[in-house]
Order: C-alpha cells, then sequence, then structure tokens
C-alpha cells in the first residue's frame, strides 16, 4: 500500500515568524517531494518491464520534451528554470540509470524462463 498523499497545505512563507517555522515547512515540502519522486519512480519502473529494447531506455526526444514541459511549468509558478534544469537532468539521469538496471532485470529473467 503507497505511503498516503503528502501535505502538501502548509504554512505561507509569510506567515512564517521564525527560521522554525520556516524549516518545518522546508522539512514538509521535502518530505512532500521524496513522496511525489517515489511515485515518480515506479512509472519508471514501469517502463523498464514494457520497453523491449535497451536502447530504448535512453530517449533523447523525451529527455528534451520533459525538459520542455519542466520549463513551461517554471514559466507559470514563477520558478527559474536555471535552478530546475540541473536537478531535472540529474533526476532523469539516475532515473534512466535504474530503469537500465530494471530492464536488464526483466530480460535476464525472461532469458531464465526461455531456457526453462
Amino acid at each position: 500500500m503507497p505511503a498516503p498523499w503528502p501535505d502538501l497545505q502548509g504554512v505561507p512563507a509569510e506567515d512564517c515568524q521564525n527560521m522554525a517555522d520556516v524549516r518545518r515547512e522546508i522539512d514538509r515540502i521535502d518530505s512532500a517531494l521524496v513522496r511525489i519522486l517515489a511515485e515518480r519512480l515506479t512509472y519508471i519502473e514501469r517502463a523498464g518491464h514494457i520497453k523491449q529494447e535497451r536502447g530504448a531506455v535512453r530517449d533523447e526526444a523525451r529527455i528534451n520534451d520533459v525538459l520542455a514541459k519542466v520549463k513551461a511549468a517554471c514559466a507559470k509558478e514563477g520558478f527559474p528554470f536555471t535552478i530546475a534544469e540541473p536537478v531535472w537532468r540529474k533526476l532523469m539521469d539516475g532515473c534512466i540509470e535504474h530503469e537500465f538496471e530494471v530492464f536488464d532485470e526483466v530480460s535476464a529473467q525472461s532469458r531464465v524462463r526461455a531456457l526453462g
């Protein structure tokens, strides 16, 4: 069973009265980000099961598409893409490496079953 959806409703930054308030809200957001990223990873893992060829795991067109969508979301939310872009590139690189691991494991299991 997945963890409960993270608490996205906190205290607005302008209502924080001290550093303890600020840190509590940052910690709440970090926890929510981890939960959301964990959910994202479940889809990466599923892609590793679905893709038929190892060469399809790293998809440059998809990487560019994701970055374009992140850039648009940044513009909408007023978040600097100069901060988001390196974060997303690192996230995607890590997810791609994980997807390679999943793909290789699934492929090895398929070969064993075929020999079975």
